[in-house]
């Protein structure tokens, strides 16, 4: 896919999850969550080439100081991935991230273990993770999934749930809630 195409992707992303979006241009010059994924996308490619791993880790540390959003050059995130307010968000090395995926400041998708080996969530596709959130350990979150606002979630959510509590508690969406439309605003506090 081509860069450009990635660029109008996540404008796009920034525009349908944040209703203060007053055009693409505002947009690109002071929404950090941009910036943040942007400067990851460069890193991961980076990262993929082994000579080029520890300018990829300066790069991510170098961003992390100008957006207050650490990204491992190491993890994965898929197409139209926004990070709205942005401040304190901590993604880790081996972290898969699906697409259409939104998340809010504070959020970790942090290990528990000092193993080598996947130690960082999987996120689905058209996953919300509220403010605060902590995703931690080797989990599986499924598709469609909504974790509430400081939610610590230490196992795996199958799809079409939701998340809320410490520890999480997790349950199924009811009937008459509608899936996540990536097109439209989320606050994963209304499933409180």
């Amino acid at each position: 896919m081509s860069v450009l195409r990635t660029l109008r992707e996540d404008l796009q992303a920034a525009r349908g999850h944040d209703p203060a979006s007053r055009g693409d241009m505002e947009n690109a010059l002071v929404y950090s969550g941009l910036h943040a994924i942007w400067s990851h996308r460069l890193a991961h490619r980076m990262w993929a080439r082994p000579a080029l791993r520890g300018p990829a880790r300066i790069l991510a540390q170098f961003t992390r100081f100008l957006t207050g959003i650490e990204i491992h050059p190491g993890a994965t995130i898929g197409r139209r991935f926004f990070v709205d307010h942005g401040m304190g968000v901590v993604i880790g090395e081996t972290a898969e991230i699906g697409e259409d995926v939104m998340i809010y400041h504070g959020v970790t998708l942090g290990g528990r273990s000092l193993a080598r080996t996947k130690r960082h969530p999987t996120i689905g596709n058209r996953v919300t993770i509220g403010a605060g959130a902590k995703v931690l350990g080797p989990v599986v979150i499924g598709d469609d999934v909504a974790i509430g606002a400081n939610a610590v979630v230490t196992r795996d959510v199958p799809a079409d749930s939701i998340a809320v509590g410490i520890p999480a508690t997790i349950r199924p969406r009811k009937q008459h809630e509608e899936l996540v439309d990536p097109a439209c605003y989320i606050d994963p506090a209304m499933y409180i």
